[in-house]
């Protein structure tokens, strides 16, 4: 009996959705029959079957949205599963290939840095003498900034790329996300304390009676921008070291770009002078720090930064001030470099000052490609030597010193025979024009021994030389060249001014060529 019932259930449970709708069908016909106003109710059976219908297409719709977000969430996870594994990338790779796909994104990053300045001095240049040579004292204090965002960039991104090369994320997480801290705090400190002295610094900078309130100007305003810049160089650097010098590209170029776009605007239709100058500046490095901290969300493999993550021991700190005082020593004491040559071409005039703050333009214009290149070289050096593999080091430095050193001659060439067009072209001042020309021309004299000094400075300090890469980065514009413009003027006048940072170039290049050796045989 209970077999009979059990069949009978599932019978009717496989039966029941065809014969209900039938039988409700014949009913509905029967009483249909004898129903007075067949028209009403033919009305709200059709109506009811609209209803349902239109349930039926609002529930597809939510069918198709919830299969396009699923898909759109699928499509995003394939291609983050296709992300290259940059610790087989820059331990295995092709030298060349490695290099060049860190090197020409860092690059095209350290052309857009120097184009921030050379932006201003170009419209400022159309303005007059006073507002060039304020631009170029400024400068000089704008590189001490710089030289504190490489020290916490440099600085832990050292420590980065070696942690990532012997197998330690946690670490290198907990490094980025301090570093970034500290260079938001002290940018925020610079600009504070800057603000609070602005006409003694600007003194202090080289400025004469006749360019200090140009340079108060500028100076006042950019100083705004100190915390964006900084919090920047040290996102853009830390992610070089990770590999994804690309990404970090794009901050950089966002914000260059937009200073480009706002620098005529301010300056010329709004007529603000040195002042809109300053003001494009800022504006831009406020966007590329937004769009430099949106980059390290772009890809799952680059560290993020989390508060969480952020530490004061003392272990992080000696780590940062061992990776990141070669990059203080090598731009803080070419701040004081630069000061020192306003100070010396002071006394010469207004002239002399612009013209040597257009030829460390044009100069550092050409090095930033060189830079670039030892750049795209660390995050490779970093990981080898984490992974002990000092063969592929050697091949990586080799092959950076004959690219760099071939562009340095080719471009030492080409401004020799170009050179008062080049100085022209910032400032059409005959005096000015006079003076940078010849400047220029001693300074492409040493144009073809830079590629050895920054590409062993950044090999060292990758490395973990410490106490020898924080003399050759102090050797060229600190430990020569300091002495040297006072010397060199005192005897040979203006002409003194013009040669000293070729001469002391040269020396810097004869004490480089002995560390390096030293350093190599320490890896053999």
């Amino acid at each position: 009996m209970s077999f009979i019932l059990r069949s009978f259930v599932v019978w009717w449970r496989l039966l029941r959705p065809y014969l209900l709708p039938t039988v409700k069908a014949f009913l509905n016909s029967k009483v249909m029959d004898f129903e007075p106003n067949k028209e009403r109710v033919q009305l709200e059976k059709a109506n009811e079957a609209v209803n349902y219908s239109m349930q039926a297409i609002r529930k597809r719709k939510r069918e198709d949205r919830v299969f396009l977000r699923r898909f759109i969430v699928f499509f995003v996870t394939l291609q983050a599963m296709k992300v290259t594994d940059n610790y087989a990338f820059l331990t295995k790779g092709p030298i060349h290939h490695v290099i060049w796909t860190l090197a020409v994104p860092t690059i095209i990053s350290m052309l857009i840095t120097n184009v921030y300045n050379i932006v201003d001095t170009f419209f400022v240049g159309q303005i007059d003498t006073q507002s060039t040579a304020a631009v170029g004292v400024v400068f000089s204090l704008m590189f001490v900034v710089q030289a504190f965002s490489f020290f916490f960039g440099n600085g832990s991104g050292n420590y980065i790329a070696r942690q990532l090369g012997a197998r330690n994320r946690h670490k290198a997480e907990r490094m980025a996300s301090t570093a970034f801290f500290y260079a938001l705090c002290s940018g925020t400190l610079l600009a504070v304390l800057g603000l609070v002295f602005l006409t003694p610094i600007s003194k202090m900078l080289g400025s004469t009676p006749t360019i200090l309130p140009y340079t108060e100007r500028y100076l006042g305003i950019s100083l705004l921008g100190v915390p964006f810049l900084m919090g920047s160089f040290c996102i853009n650097n830390q992610m070089r070291f990770q590999g994804y010098a690309r990404y970090s590209m794009y901050g950089m170029v966002s914000g260059a770009v937009l200073n480009c776009v706002l620098d005529p605007i301010f300056i010329f239709g709004l007529r603000m002078g040195v002042a809109g100058a300053a003001l494009a500046t800022v504006v831009g490095y406020i966007f590329g720090f937004i769009v430099m901290l949106r980059m390290t969300r772009m890809n799952p493999n680059i560290i993020r930064y989390s508060a969480k993550r952020i530490s004061f021991s003392l272990v992080y700190i000696k780590e940062i001030l061992a990776g990141g005082t070669p990059s203080i020593s090598r731009q803080g004491l070419a701040a004081v470099a630069s000061i020192a040559l306003n100070v010396a071409a002071g006394g010469y005039g207004d002239a002399a000052i612009a013209a040597m703050s257009i030829v460390n333009r044009i100069s550092m214009f050409v090095y930033s490609v060189v830079v670039g290149l030892g750049q795209g070289f660390q995050p490779l050096c970093g990981f080898c030597f984490g992974a002990k593999l000092y063969e592929r080091i050697k091949e990586g430095y080799s092959f950076c010193l004959k690219v760099g050193t071939v562009f340095l001659v080719l471009w030492a060439v080409f401004l020799f025979f170009f050179s008062k067009e080049a100085i022209a072209l910032f400032r059409n001042d005959p005096e000015v024009i006079a003076v940078g020309t010849s400047a220029l021309h001693y300074q492409i004299i040493s144009y073809p021994l830079i590629a050895v000094l920054t590409v062993s400075n950044m090999l060292m300090q990758t490395c973990r030389k410490t106490i020898r890469a924080n003399i050759l980065a102090a050797a060229r514009q600190g430990l020569f060249f300091v002495p040297l413009i006072i010397i060199l003027p005192h005897y040979f006048g203006l002409t003194g001014v013009e040669c000293c940072q070729a001469v002391s170039d040269v020396l810097a290049f004869l004490l480089a060529v002995p560390l390096v050796r030293w350093a190599f045989r320490e890896m053999a």
